[in-house]
């Protein structure tokens, strides 16, 4: 879902007579387009459908089998399958989505981000059908996807540039020379990235080698190409945006700027605009700099041009320009009050841009946080599964670009971003605020997430001060862990357990619906003991009044008087008043028909949490094991796969000696490589699978045995 903010109205403001007198006469207008095709999904997909519903204009979803069920194809007024779950058998065959746009009569491909959107190849295949391409020409999406080319454009352009190496020089010897020249630490970067894949910093020199090697696969696997260049690294350099948008008459202008320097891995978790800490002088050489790439390769539509700020000083270089709409589009939205989706369609007609540069302001400020199906307590693996539970925040300032519901999979084939949530303030300050009471407020289960990471972050003193640089979650990791043996305070715990009680199943009473938990009943005590990460709480469960029990548990000091509130959305909020202090929460209790069962637990007020009210698992115990570092099942040096994913890469054969922390195996998963490593020295043992096997969640990939065993 997408709620807005603030108003998108600057898009429709009507320039003033002195500026309609002082220009050209500009060119007749277009008709707006009338259908077009999304050539993309999920949460993107949602958002372009939103604006075009606004304008009347029919869209028409595409989907693979694994997307059949999915958001963005309920909301479309037209959808049509292209294929199987894998992307490229599915969303990145050109003559499938050329095809579903011929077959439903639309004028225009909207290609979103990631897939089709970047691809030259793509851009001249829609004009040659005759179908208007939502982005930049073709020659643009040329220029600036080869990084390597498009620094000497910039270079020829006047924009600052990063030193480093970006010739046609390839062989790996020549690179580690290269490497020796622009000196260590040293950024290899596919020529063809993006959204930090195919990228890798190399500290050392006798790493540089594998690093290429690793990079270049994972080019391969995401971007069909294994050219590389190398670039100087700045070591504490801030990430700073500028939001271009060019029209097919000549002109370009920028949206001012954004920062998104709090990243992990080269991906963005957090994203502002405006960027802070930036002198007016400042801010205006970067939208000058932004505009003078745009015009430098005719850019038409909406691009971004990334910029690299070395952190307390006002130097900057060119990184690299993104040819699409980016995923942090919202906040420059917010903040100038323009429909950027709107503004596409507008270029794509072939009519002007509806503001001059002059006319386009910012106001307030707006901050936004990318909600992953990931679990930061085990190096962020991602996840998958059904969302069993979905709340997202609300109010105003609060906006919410998602492609999911409550119900739908998270799967191993796409990205595993759940939504993003973007809030807006009057200022920073106020803006961050937001995002942490929102964050509180949002409630998944079913999966892990980063809501608790995200939260950490965004109210950490240093990201409140403003002007952190890319090393942030470095610096502060400690401060921003997450941990997934938190058990929760006394309370939390009672909560959670009275919750378990009143849904259990082998209890002594008729079973019932958890949905009708208002009704239930307790005919004298229930008893059970709950583990909680390893942590046992028998818990007593006794009847006082209808729907009212006293809780009491060996850890809580004194009883707990327990009120279950009649659901309203098929949860089920609990009172607990303990001497006189009123705590609320939302319970959510899920069970699989077999197993054990599961409580979530949010508070139900802000500010009222119970030691940071996250998720809280009964009748489980949660081992916490880092797969990436090769933590072993049951310390027997079988390592098993973190989650479905592909066999990318195997390091070593059956029967090689390996030390503790040594690569064995490369899975890839949601678009990204995870090395898996040996839980302890030993002897490599038969393996689970081979290059190019895909490998279910729990499969076992290989074991390490003791070398006398």
């Amino acid at each position: 879902m997408l709620r807005l903010a603030r108003p998108l109205s600057r898009s429709l403001r009507v320039p003033s007579p002195r500026f309609l007198s002082a220009a050209p006469a500009p060119p007749p207008l277009q008709p707006p387009l009338r259908k077009i095709l999304i050539a993309n999904r999920g949460e993107i997909a949602c958002r372009v459908i939103d604006t075009c519903r606004r304008l009347g204009v029919r869209t028409v979803a595409v989907y693979s089998t694994a997307d059949a069920g999915a958001r963005h194809v309920a909301m479309a007024d037209e959808a049509v399958c292209i294929g199987p779950e894998a992307a490229k058998e599915s969303y990145l065959v050109e003559e499938k989505v050329l095809a579903a746009a011929a077959a439903t009569g639309a004028q225009a491909i909207h290609p979103g981000y990631g897939f089709l959107s970047e691809n030259a190849g793509f851009a001249d295949a829609c004009a040659a059908a005759g179908v208007e391409f939502m982005g930049p020409p073709s020659a643009a999406i040329l220029s600036m996807g080869s990084k390597s080319n498009s620094k000497e454009i910039m270079i020829a352009a006047g924009v600052p540039c990063t030193p480093g190496y970006h010739g046609e020089e390839q062989g790996p010897e020549q690179l580690l020379l290269r490497a020796r020249d622009v000196g260590y630490p040293v950024l290899i970067k596919a020529v063809m990235g993006g959204g930090g894949k195919g990228m890798r910093l190399v500290q050392r020199e006798e790493d540089f080698l594998k690093e290429l090697e690793s990079c270049r696969r994972e080019s391969q696997n995401a971007f069909g190409d294994t050219d590389v260049l190398l670039e100087r690294y700045l070591k504490a350099p801030r990430h700073v945006e500028v939001q271009i948008f060019g029209d097919k008459h000549g002109d370009a202008v920028h949206l001012y700027e954004r920062d998104c320097s709090v990243q992990r891995r080269h991906q963005k978790v957090l994203e502002e605009a405006p960027a802070p800490c930036l002198s007016p002088e400042l801010r205006r050489e970067f939208g000058e700099a932004a505009v003078k790439a745009a015009k430098a390769v005719g850019y038409v539509g909406a691009g971004t041009v990334e910029f690299l700020m070395e952190a307390g000083t006002d130097e900057f270089y060119f990184c690299e320009m993104n040819t699409r709409l980016q995923v942090e589009h919202p906040v420059t939205e917010l903040v100038t009050g323009v429909d950027l989706v709107e503004w596409q369609l507008t270029v794509a007609a072939g009519n002007p841009l509806p503001l001059k540069q002059e006319e386009i302001a910012t106001t307030g400020h707006a901050i936004e946080a990318r909600i992953y199906a990931e679990n930061p307590a085990r190096n962020f693996l991602p996840a998958t599964g059904k969302l069993r539970h979905l709340v997202v925040p609300e109010g105003e300032g609060v906006r919410v670009d998602t492609g999911v519901r409550q119900g739908d999979e998270v799967t191993m084939f796409y990205d595993p971003m759940i939504s993003k949530l973007i809030c807006y303030g009057k200022d920073r300050d106020a803006a961050i605020n937001k995002l942490i009471e929102s964050l509180k407020n949002y409630q998944v289960v079913g999966m892990p997430t980063n809501i608790e990471f995200v939260e950490k972050c965004a109210d950490h003193p240093a990201f409140r001060a403003g002007g952190v640089d890319t090393g942030f979650l470095e610096i502060y990791a400690d401060d921003v862990a997450v941990t997934e043996n938190n058990t929760g305070s006394p309370v939390a715990r009672a909560l959670a357990s009275a919750a378990l009680l009143a849904a259990s199943k082998d209890r002594a009473t008729p079973p019932s619906a958890y949905s009708d938990l208002a009704n239930f009943r307790v005919h004298g005590e229930a008893t059970k003991t709950f583990n909680f990460a390893g942590v046992e709480s028998t818990i007593t469960l006794s009847p006082s009044r209808p729907n009212a029990f006293t809780i009491s548990s060996a850890d809580s000091p004194e009883p707990m008087s327990v009120r279950f509130v009649p659901p309203s959305d098929g949860s089920t909020t609990i009172e607990a008043w303990v001497d006189n202090q009123r705590f609320v929460a939302t319970a959510v209790v899920t069970d699989e028909g077999s197993g054990p069962s599961n409580v979530a637990l949010w508070s139900g007020e802000s500010g009222k949490t119970f030691d940071g009210a996250g998720e809280y698992y009964a009748d489980i115990t949660v081992e916490v094991e880092d797969f990436a570092a090769g933590a072993a099942a049951g310390g027997s040096g079988a390592v098993m796969s973190p989650m479905p994913g592909k066999i990318a890469a195997i390091e070593v054969k059956e029967g090689d000696r390996v030390e503790q922390g040594d690569v064995v195996f490369v899975l890839e998963a949601m678009k990204m490589e995870h090395p898996i490593a040996a839980p302890k020295a030993g002897v490599v043992g038969e393996f689970g699978g081979s290059v190019g096997d895909l490998m279910s969640d729990g499969q076992c990939l290989f074991v390490v045995a003791d070398e006398d065993a």
